[in-house]
């Protein structure tokens, strides 16, 4: 397969991303795949979705059907069997940069996120007992960190499982679930024992187990198509057979995967940036004031232009992380760095080009108001700014 020498995001959009040379044909091909679904299977019932706060459990069955969930499971499993993660990538980037609804969100995380702890820490058994049904969107997956009170802190974890004969109990509570009303299987952090870290496990829980609640869908500021959720576990019991990895692995397992979880969030941040400066771009030049497009006013131009630069910059580094990710090269601190930088960009082009469109900027039929709602979430979810700096400073030696 040959790259191509030029393949920017979209047609339209080849003003702001300039030419890659990361992607190959089958790439593109993709990418007009995940743009087809989103324009038949999303875009219809967008405005629905928003209102009731949830996707149709649909969205994923149609979405296997179409090849864009489950890629990376074995084919065996029914899976695409691919693990070149360009192809996340792609979707990501198309979801961000042409945003139709925050819903497509709870894929493009099982693909990402989720899946992985399926087919990286499952032995044979666990994987034919589950991999067929998520790769064919009848199972609904999640994973299960965060706690009141602990955010980040993957130490204070204390949703506890306790061994009884052949089978875990589980008691606690989670926050901030994607996918948690949807979720049919809940790859959730229990505490097995009482070392902060060698004391962690993780448990699939089944959502049809007696004793699991799903408690309130969260009403957010942003994202409202995107299903969040608090989840509860009350006298919970789970075979010992669905325990991934042997008991004490589990913050072993969870800092395997938070990697990629990081520079999937940092590549669909650069792509929403870059959507926003498009879609501004369009509006300053057809938008009027004293006479003129407000795009020939000095500080228009001098605010585009360093904003367009910097997220070119962006891109570019963000290009060379995905090509050592694949490699399986990319660091815990180089996937924290791009995380942290790209977020905290996109928040501020969010509210630089806001300010560009004066009064209606703050109108929600625009979209770049939707876009201020949903990009501050970015800086938290994922692992805080903050957790972020942290991470890199003790690469440093600091």
């Amino acid at each position: 397969m040959t790259a191509t020498a030029s393949t920017p995001g979209t047609g339209a959009s080849a003003g702001i991303v300039g030419h890659r040379d990361l992607y190959e044909d089958e790439h593109g091909q993709f990418r007009e795949m995940v743009a087809a679904f989103v324009e038949q299977h999303a875009r219809p019932h967008a405005d629905r979705w928003d209102e009731e706060g949830r996707v149709d459990r649909s969205l994923f069955t149609a979405a296997a059907e179409a090849g864009i969930l489950g890629f990376g499971i074995p084919e065996e499993y029914g899976g695409g069997g691919s693990d070149d993660f360009r192809f996340n990538a792609i979707m990501g980037e198309e979801l961000a940069r042409n945003p139709v609804s925050s819903g497509m969100a709870g894929i493009a995380l099982s693909n990402d996120i989720v899946i992985p702890y399926f087919t990286d820490l499952t032995d044979d058994e666990q994987k034919a007992r589950w991999l067929p049904d998520i790769a064919a969107g009848r199972s609904i997956v999640a994973v299960a960190m965060s706690e009141p009170g602990t955010g980040s802190d993957l130490a204070g974890i204390r949703t506890s499982a306790v061994r009884d004969g052949d089978d875990y109990v589980v008691n606690g509570s989670k926050i901030f679930i994607s996918n948690g009303q949807n979720c049919d299987l809940v790859v959730t952090a229990v505490r097995t024992g009482e070392d902060p870290h060698r004391g962690l496990s993780l448990l699939v829980i089944p959502a049809d187990s007696p004793g699991f609640t799903r408690g309130r869908k969260l009403d957010k500021i942003g994202l409202h198509a995107q299903d969040t959720s608090e989840l509860a576990f009350q006298q919970v019991r789970v075979p010992s057979a669905n325990l991934l990895g042997p008991e004490g692995t589990g913050f072993a397992g969870l800092m395997n995967n938070l990697p990629q979880e990081r520079i999937s969030i940092a590549a669909a941040a650069v792509a929403s940036s870059e959507g926003v400066l498009e879609r501004t771009l369009e509006y300053v030049r057809n938008r009027h004031a004293f006479g003129k497009p407000i795009g020939s006013f000095q500080n228009t131009r001098f605010e585009l232009a360093e904003m367009v630069t910097s997220v070119r910059a962006s891109r570019a580094y963000i290009d060379a992380c995905l090509v050592r990710h694949n490699a399986r090269r990319l660091s815990p601190e180089d996937a924290a760095a791009a995380k942290f930088h790209t977020t905290e960009q996109y928040v501020d082009v969010v509210g630089r080009c806001l300010q560009l469109h004066g009064g209606y900027g703050y109108m929600r039929e625009y979209r770049i108001a939707r876009d201020y709602e949903d990009a501050r979430i970015t800086t938290i979810y994922g692992g805080t700014t903050e957790i972020m700096k942290e991470i890199v400073g003790r690469g440093l030696g600091l």
